[in-house]
């Protein structure tokens, strides 16, 4: 009963980093750039994502472009965008795995069908949050590098952004649920191999006790 309940709580902090993942994908605020000027009133702010560059007015107008070249992107951008992408795709296969193989699931057919499949949704989890944590440490260390360089204006230099913080929470979400995951299972698998070679051994015990009673039987 533990086991099924660590594994549900494990289950629903990947949900929470799948959706963070995906929201961290998609959300234009990576880095952000807040220029007041000498006016509160023509206050801009600017945001830059993985796949849009955005301009927030005080007055409330709210404008996006879209990264359309690929090639003309920074590198650190163009691996997010991979990274992130894979990141989404194996924690959702990791979800549809590991739905398949918690205990507290009809699915999946047998107990050792059951506990690969967990143990293959845990993998799936821990490579999405590698690969989401990879980016966003990237991510950050580029905007920090640039805030602390004394050549670049001030008017260009940004800080992390909303978008950022979620990839780095949703990240450990998964590595925590993957760690989880597989734990559980090597434990089942763990306790199904001991019980087999107990199992294997006491009939040969039995074997040798029964044939040195016929040996005396003859004596």
């Amino acid at each position: 009963m533990a086991s099924a309940s660590l594994q549900f709580f494990a289950f629903i902090l990947a949900l929470f980093g799948v959706f963070g993942d995906i929201t961290a994908t998609l959300l234009p605020n990576w880095k952000v750039n807040a220029d007041v000027g000498s006016n509160i009133i023509t206050a801009i702010t600017q945001m830059q994502g993985l796949w849009m560059d955005c301009t927030w007015y005080s007055t409330g107008m709210f404008s996006c472009t879209l990264k359309y070249s690929v090639l003309s992107l920074p590198i650190y951008i163009q691996a997010a965008r991979t990274t992130m992408v894979l990141s989404c795709m194996l924690s959702v296969f990791g979800i549809c795995i590991s739905t398949v193989g918690m205990k507290c699931t009809k699915l999946g057919g047998d107990t050792d069908s059951k506990s690969h499949a967990c143990f293959a949704g845990g993998v799936c989890f821990i490579l999405a949050g590698i690969f989401g944590l990879v980016p966003t440490s990237w991510y950050t260390r580029e905007i920090i590098s640039n805030f602390l360089d004394q050549a670049i204006p001030e008017s260009s230099k940004h800080e992390p952004g909303g978008a950022v913080y979620t990839g780095f929470i949703s990240a450990g979400f998964l590595l925590i649920a993957g760690v989880i995951f597989c734990t559980s299972c090597f434990k089942k698998q763990q306790g199904a191999w001991i019980y087999s070679s107990k199992q294997h051994h006491f009939p040969s015990t039995e074997h040798e006790s029964n044939a040195g009673y016929n040996l005396q039987d003859y004596v």
